[in-house]
């Protein structure tokens, strides 16, 4: 069994143990159980970045085996520079979802930790998969989980948004041969997922009904499916409809950015706000991607792993509060820096990080697709440069009523700061967040040989 395969494995594995053996009386032994499996799965994942060769675009830590022959259908993996980081991204989310859950899920704690670590080992198998079928199979078998995540775990409509979920994520490609037929097909394939503007109304319903950690995993690794199925399907694949086709993915993209940002700045619940909030960051992913320069795609990819940073970290400050008030309502709060000035601390900083402040993960990738945006269309740059301005906007509208000025009430009052395990978990994110804004070479070094192959493919296609 090869590296991907372990890091595929690892984590299904220790899920499929957890939900065979554990029971309530046994919580915390299934906890602990959980949170090695986490760690394990991450530690194996760990090998595919250091013993990764940034110098060449090709396929590496390659496994091929027959599956379906009679198909010519095969388990077959491979990751270069594009898919690499997602899946260190994945196993990361995960230790730390296992942790924010620890005191917060007290019934059925082997079924909740079991599916989150089955979800993580499917979603690592799409960013693996190099056979179609298999990554078909991946792709789809991660709505279960996930399902049963928001079904079981859920708020008062946690069914109504479970189905939603899985109705429209539901929807798959067609099986055509003309590239604009394939481009359309994998478009309603892909653009739910992300989402994209108009197919994104699922969204805010399924955050607000999800558990923390549901929602954390959601934002952070489940929305970059599609957009990764677009970099891996629609532009290799159909490379000529890509590029005929740009300029609705750019003012879809551009739809998300500005028409969704405007609706991100009425919001009323916290979690809706940072769901909205995530189509106007992923618009900026979509656009990057189809302005075909190595600013935009390289842009957009990095966008895609400090934005897993930066939203896991706004759900579970979110959690947070909710765990001690049970409301997401803005107006439940007020002045919580005068009760928890540690928690605000950290709230502030993933705060200013979806705002796109420069030295945080939020800002390098946004920043990336608006020059590459520039360098096609100043005016398409320009527009997708007032995303900012929105982002800053709802942001720092939410932070103000939240965390600051006087006591609001009495819930506010009395709310504690947060523990050690908080602290601990929201620090790993923190050190995230700022070493990527600070210092995003590693990130972008390992993907510069991909990118500039994939750019080439979709060039010479075009020429062709």
């Amino acid at each position: 069994m090869g590296l991907l395969s372990l890091a595929i494995w690892t984590p299904i594995l220790f899920g499929v143990v957890l939900l065979a053996l554990g029971r309530d009386d046994q919580a915390q032994a299934v906890r602990w159980i959980a949170l090695i499996g986490a760690l394990v799965s991450l530690l194996v994942t760990l090998p595919l970045y250091t013993r990764f060769d940034v110098a060449t675009a090709a396929m590496q830590f390659v496994e091929t085996s027959p599956w379906i022959e009679r198909f010519n259908i095969n388990y077959h993996l491979g990751i270069d520079g594009i898919s690499v980081w997602f899946i260190l991204l994945t196993a990361f989310i995960n230790v730390i979802v296992v942790i924010a859950g620890w005191e917060v899920i007290t019934s059925r704690v082997n079924q909740y930790m079991g599916a989150f670590l089955i979800l993580s080992g499917l979603m690592i198998g799409v960013f693996c998969a190099l056979d179609g079928m298999l990554f078909y199979v991946f792709f789809e078998a991660t709505l279960i989980p996930m399902y049963l995540i928001i079904g079981v775990w859920g708020g008062p409509n946690k069914i109504y948004a479970a189905f939603k979920f899985f109705l429209y994520t539901l929807l798959g490609p067609l099986g055509q041969t003309a590239q604009t037929l394939l481009f359309f097909a994998f478009l309603a394939a892909f653009a739910v997922k992300v989402p994209m503007w108009p197919v994104h109304t699922w969204l805010p319903d399924v955050h607000v009904e999800a558990p923390t950690g549901g929602s954390a995993v959601l934002a952070a690794i489940m929305l970059k499916l599609g957009a990764y199925g677009f970099l891996r399907f629609s532009l290799p694949i159909t490379p000529d409809a890509s590029h005929e086709w740009a300029g609705l993915m750019i003012g879809l993209s551009l739809a998300a950015v500005i028409y969704v940002g405007l609706v991100t700045l009425v919001q009323k619940d916290m979690k809706k706000l940072v769901a909205y909030s995530s189509v106007a960051h992923m618009g900026f992913v979509t656009l990057g991607f189809f302005i075909f320069n190595d600013l935009g795609v390289a842009g957009g990819i990095v966008q895609m792993i400090s934005h897993g940073f930066v939203s896991a970290a706004m759900f579970l400050g979110i959690g947070v509060l909710y765990d001690r008030v049970h409301s997401r309502e803005i107006s439940s709060y007020g002045g919580v820096v005068n009760t928890m000035p540690k928690f605000t601390a950290f709230a502030l900083l993933f705060a200013m990080a979806n705002c796109g402040l420069p030295g945080t993960a939020g800002f390098v990738g946004e920043w990336m697709v608006i020059l590459g945006a520039v360098k096609v269309n100043f005016w398409v740059g320009l527009a997708a440069a007032s995303a900012l301005i929105f982002g800053a906007a709802y942001t720092l509208w939410m932070v103000k009523r939240v965390y600051f000025g006087p006591v609001a009430n009495d819930h506010v009052k009395h709310l504690k700061d947060i523990n050690s395990r908080e602290f601990f978990y929201l620090t790993l994110l923190a050190i995230a967040v700022l070493y990527m804004g600070v210092y995003p070479k590693p990130f972008t070094d390992v993907m510069d040989a991909s990118v500039a192959q994939l750019l080439t493919h979709v060039a010479q296609s075009k020429l062709n």
